[in-house]
């Protein structure tokens, strides 16, 4: 349940608007090597008013360079104030899937004026995501589907309905990718970025990276140390944590989410919770379209209400409000499909939801068996009675991945690079603090910034003693004092 990107205003106009320009020169000379990947010569072009965009290529495996290609596209917001200008700072908003040119389309709400003014903020979409050979498995009415399937009952025959389509899932992205299927990992993604800084000729990667983003800044920091400059990672990723410990602790945090927003309202209790969800699994309530809020579609609205604890807890209890006073199940389809990327017509404006599993496919090994999963539904629903039994299953659709897993061959705990701020808040749902201390431990020169409050992530969310923290350091270089707190108040 990483975040999804809300940042896709453009997304429609941009796959159209990009895929209609070449923006790379190339030599006539089509036999590949590293040397040549890192002296492509961007060819930037005006795009969507203030912005340039440009794309560049490289190796579908770096361990067998080829002429096989992906082509990556780049989004490019200039310093304001040229005179002042201190280099670039790559952006990537989380995901794994979110589109790192949308956010930074979005440059001048997502930093400060202090920033965008000093810095270019550079923002690639990462292989097979948005506008970078953009890969989907399924079609809307199978995505549907897909989305709307779960076995957190336990139910055997919805365990075996699970079951099939997930085989379904991973036979569908084989397809789709062909020979591409085992190169979408982070890993690779952190190779392309150390290629994007070579093309860019900065001499340090300055990097912002929320949520996924943190885990591809830290891969990229343990490839090439030598080369980060001031790097934020906010929402962190442990590196080290299995997928099941991840799927539990993520679990575990939007409990906790769900208790302290009943905690904070007096008009909806638990036991409505579990009323609704109940509901749900066994007679659906449906809208005047006909469509079903299934028990998976209550979980995913409730969970993305969660990652924001001011717009998001207003939201919950209006469809709440609807769902069980009026019966109506809009505003949690609302919900759920703005998590889901899909819009009112049931189109999906996205890729996200199939690279995002890809990319965890190829990031982490699902070692459980489906028995296991299945006889460990206990074990979550003890730790997290709502959001357990739904995650249990998470990592069904890689048990039957027809490509192998990008497995890490370097350490993760001893990172040494230049000094970096790392984020976490107290109450994240979707990234724990706890992964927070964990990374910033995993780095020889890492401060930990907390938040103490509610939400997913910390920078750029109202909160003046973070973001006056980021700014400093990203203009300066200097590190906040060791064990800065900031209060959610923002004091």
């Amino acid at each position: 349940m990483s975040r999804k990107n809300i940042f896709l205003s453009f997304l429609l106009v941009a796959a159209i608007a990009i895929s209609s320009l070449s923006y790379l020169k190339f030599t006539g000379d089509k036999s590949w090597t590293l040397d040549k990947f890192n002296s492509q010569r961007l060819d930037w072009k005006d795009c969507y008013g203030g912005f340039e965009c440009s794309s560049f290529k490289v190796p579908v495996d770096y361990e067998k360079i080829s002429n096989e290609t992906f082509t990556l596209k780049v989004l490019r917001h200039s310093a304001s104030d040229k005179q002042k200008r201190l280099g670039a700072i790559f952006v990537n908003p989380g995901g794994p899937g979110g589109s790192a040119t949308d956010y930074a389309y979005n440059a001048e709400s997502i930093v400060s004026s202090e920033i965008s003014s000093r810095f270019d903020i550079i923002g690639f979409d990462p292989r097979g995501i948005n506008s970078s050979e953009p890969i989907r498995c399924l079609t809307n009415r199978e995505e549907d589907e897909f989305l709307s399937a779960d076995a957190s009952g336990g139910d055997p025959k919805k365990i075996r309905e699970l079951i099939r389509i997930s085989r379904a899932f991973a036979a569908k992205c084989e397809k789709a990718a062909g020979s591409k299927l085992g190169h979408y990992s982070t890993l690779e993604a952190a190779k392309d970025m150390e290629v994007l800084r070579n093309l860019l000729k900065e001499k340090n990667l300055n990097y912002l990276g929320k949520s996924y983003g943190t885990y591809l800044g830290t891969l990229y920091a343990a490839l090439y140390p030598q080369s980060v400059g001031r790097m934020v990672l906010d929402g962190a990723v442990a590196p080290n944590i299995t997928l099941r410990e991840q799927e539990l602790a993520q679990a575990f945090g939007f409990d906790k989410a769900l208790d302290n927003y009943l905690s904070s309202q007096d008009k909806f209790k638990m036991k409505d919770v579990t009323k609704l969800i109940e509901r749900a699994s066994s007679k659906p309530l449906k809208s005047e379209s006909g469509r079903l809020a299934t028990e998976s579609l209550v979980i995913t609205a409730i969970a993305q209400s969660l990652y924001d604890s001011k717009s998001g807890w207003n939201e919950l209890t209006k469809a709440l409000e609807l769902a069980l006073e009026k019966r109506n199940p809009a505003g949690i389809l609302e919900l759920a499909d703005r998590y889901n990327n899909r819009d009112s017509s049931g189109s999906y404006y996205s890729n996200q939801n199939d690279i995002s599993i890809m990319i965890t496919c190829l990031d982490w090994r699902e070692k459980r068996t489906v028995n296991q999963m299945a006889s460990e539904q206990a074990i979550f629903k003890s730790k997290s009675s709502v959001f357990g039994p739904y995650l249990s299953f998470a990592g069904l659709p890689c048990k039957y991945w027809k490509a192998n897993p990008k497995l890490l061959k370097f350490d993760l705990s001893k990172i040494d690079t230049k000094p970096i701020l790392v984020i976490g808040v107290t109450q994240d749902p979707a990234t724990p603090y706890k992964w927070a201390q964990v990374l910033s431990k995993s780095f020889r020169n890492a401060e930990l910034l907390t938040l103490k409050g509610e939400g997913h992530t910390g920078h750029n969310r109202g909160n003046k003693c973070v973001d006056s923290a980021v700014d400093t350091y990203f203009l300066t270089g200097k590190i906040p004092s060791k064990g800065l707190i900031c209060a959610q108040s923002g004091n």
